[in-house]
C-alpha cells in the first residue's frame, strides 16, 4: 500500500487547510486510515481516525471540534480538514493506514504510511 498526502502548507493563525491522502494498492481501500503529525523535537502523535467505512471515527483532544477526517472509498482518499488553526498545530503530518478495518491511536499499530507533508501555522 502506497500513501501520498498533499495539502499542507503555511498559513496563518486561525485559518484553515485541508490536507488530502490518497492510497493505492491491494486492499487498500478495506484499511482504517489515520492523520498523526509530529512537530520538531517532538513524538509522533495521532491527529484523527477513521473506519474502513467512514462510519467511525474519533479525533485527539488537541483538535476536536477544529478537524473533521473524512474518507471518500470511491477514490481511496481520506481529508483532514483543520480548522482555527493554532501555531501550536506547525508540524509534519502523516497519513497511516493499518490492515484492521477499525483505527487506532498508536502510531505503533499503523502498517503503512506517506512521506508527510509540513504544515506551518504563523502567529
Amino acid at each position: 500500500v502506497q500513501l501520498v498526502e498533499s495539502g499542507g502548507g503555511l498559513v496563518q493563525a486561525g485559518g484553515s487547510l485541508r490536507l488530502s491522502c490518497a492510497a493505492s494498492g491491494r486492499n487498500a481501500g478495506t484499511y482504517a486510515m489515520a492523520w498523526f503529525r509530529q512537530a520538531p523535537g517532538k513524538e509522533r502523535e495521532f491527529v484523527a481516525g477513521i473506519s474502513w467505512r467512514g462510519v467511525m471515527t474519533f479525533y485527539a483532544d488537541s483538535v476536536k471540534g477544529r478537524s473533521t477526517i473524512s474518507k471518500d472509498n470511491g477514490k481511496n482518499t481520506v481529508d483532514l480538514q483543520m480548522n482555527s488553526l493554532k501555531p501550536e498545530d506547525t508540524a509534519v503530518y502523516y497519513c497511516a493506514s493499518r490492515t484492521s478495518g477499525y483505527p487506532a491511536s498508536r502510531s505503533g499499530d499503523y502498517d503503512y504510511w506517506g512521506q508527510g507533508t509540513q504544515v506551518t501555522v504563523s502567529s
